[in-house]
């Protein structure tokens, strides 16, 4: 099978992901008065998007490995019936046959081990808090062969074009970026897997002093204090691009920022691969280095985690050193 055949598919699994996931977005009241426990609005949205990519996938590979997120055993409990009527009715929007028992079924087909030679690796809403936020926010999915990233596509519903616009303001077109190895980066405006496609390409050359950073916009796995100290350290004075999410690799892709570090809080954090696999490989075709903070290429042939790597940096090659220099010097 070429890599146009699963990447097509995985195209249509991501835009569609994505309708359901701005569609509950829209509804985060409503979905709020459903949950109850541990379960959130997000989730909700979670166990639909999930569902409907690996509908999708199901409906174009026939038979696939997917490593996800989320398991559908919560919602088998009666006690939460309604919560699974309600992931239910968000992939009828998209799948009208489908049935609760359908919906559950497809959501634990990501439940694969990462095992496989080739298996597929997804975050159906990478960006919790964007998304609640009504923010930015992913949907990742990648294909994973003998341990290296091959293909990725990054949804991202609320993140347009237009660079002047703030990330705290949803686009109502969104766009989809996608990566092949050795095949380039591209974006597509809005969700049509249809629309003409646009190469992507960082420009390197930009002053270490005027260097623009993605950073989280609450702390969560990454340190901001740090972030803000390696910003010290090389003087860069260019203003921080705010957003969650795989979408800061994709910013960093298109050249709207510089640099995208992911610096551990705690020494035993392990990163996963579905929240890394697809935005490493877009920003990577587009000319970026994307490296742990001890300068080791991300390792995927490790399961489900990246054990053998800490934390992220994703820049310019011209840049890199730069910011692993000023990592070093934070832990020393």
């Amino acid at each position: 099978m070429s890599i146009t055949e699963p990447l097509h598919t995985a195209l249509l699994a991501v835009a569609e992901a994505c309708r359901v996931a701005r569609a509950a977005q829209r509804n985060l009241k409503t979905l709020a008065s459903l949950t109850k426990d541990d379960f959130s609005p997000v989730t909700l949205a979670d166990f639909a998007a999930q569902a409907v990519v690996c509908l999708r996938l199901r409906a174009g590979l026939g038979e696939y490995a997917l490593v996800a997120e989320e398991s559908a055993g919560d919602l088998r409990d009666p006690a939460r019936r309604e919560i699974a009527d309600a992931v239910t009715l968000a992939v009828k929007a998209l799948w009208p046959n489908i049935d609760r028992a359908g919906v559950l079924a497809a959501i634990d087909e990501g439940n694969h081990d990462a095992t496989a030679s080739r298996y597929w690796t997804l975050d159906p809403i990478d960006g919790t808090k964007g998304f609640l936020r009504g923010g930015q926010y992913a949907v990742s999915l990648a294909l994973i062969e003998r341990g290296v990233v091959v293909a990725g596509v990054l949804g991202c519903p609320n993140l347009g074009l237009d660079f002047e616009r703030s990330f705290d303001q949803p686009d109502p077109a969104g766009t989809l970026f996608y990566a092949t190895r050795g095949g380039g980066a591209w974006c597509i405006p809005g969700l049509d897997v249809h629309a003409t496609p646009h190469r992507l390409a960082i420009t390197p050359g930009r002053p270490l002093g005027e260097l623009r950073m993605c950073e989280s916009v609450e702390a969560g796995h990454s340190r901001l204090d740090s972030a803000s100290q390696v910003r010290e350290f090389l003087q860069a004075t260019g203003k921080p691009a705010r957003l969650d999410s795989q979408c800061k690799y994709a910013v960093v892709a298109r050249g709207q920022a510089d640099a995208y570090l992911r610096l551990p809080t705690r020494r035993d954090y392990v990163e996963k691969i579905w929240d890394h696999a697809a935005g490493m490989l877009v920003a990577q075709e587009a000319g970026a280095r994307v490296t742990d903070i001890d300068g080791r290429p991300l390792d995927f042939s490790l399961g489900a985690g990246l054990s053998a790597n800490r934390g992220v940096v994703c820049a310019p090659p011209d840049l890199h050193p730069a910011l692993l220099a000023a990592i070093a010097r934070l832990e020393s």
